[in-house]
């Protein structure tokens, strides 16, 4: 019998998603390697409409963005987590930073993760730090 994923995806606005159920494993193998136990991380891609109706609900900002995360769980429980993607705005910014949709696909869905590990990307150093990890996880997910 097989337990359900704790990794869920939810597609509201298509896109091409290679290796979904290895990206799925592989979220649970960076939570651990994050020393973040994982109860449940939910997915959703969605369009720059659909994601800037919750930037402005919920966070009171008025402009469009790649990614909000959310945090569902109390302090020092397992991740209870949904991260909102908008596949319009991942592809326009691997078209504006010259990578390929994937990649910026990944590093997205990495950086919603390591927000539910503790990461934050308000400081410069902090950035910096984010990134190297984004980076990090990129190539352990894709060896050479």
């Amino acid at each position: 019998m097989s337990l359900q994923s704790p990794v869920r995806f939810h597609i509201l606005h298509a896109f091409p998603f290679p290796r979904r159920r290895e990206l799925k494993d592989f979220l649970r193998t960076l939570m651990k390697m994050e020393g973040t136990k994982l109860e449940s991380l939910d997915y959703i891609f969605c369009s720059d409409e659909y994601l800037l109706q919750i930037n402005r609900e919920f966070l009171e900002h008025d402009y469009l963005t790649d990614i909000i995360s959310f945090d569902l769980c109390s302090p020092g429980q397992p991740v209870i987590g949904e991260i909102y993607i908008s596949v319009e705005r991942v592809r326009d910014n691997a078209k504006e930073f010259k990578q390929g949709f994937w990649n910026e696909m990944q590093r997205v869905i990495f950086h919603g993760a390591l927000h539910l590990c503790g990461y934050s990307d308000k400081s410069a150093t902090d950035s910096k730090t984010m990134r190297a990890k984004e980076n990090h996880y990129i190539r352990l997910f894709n060896p050479s």
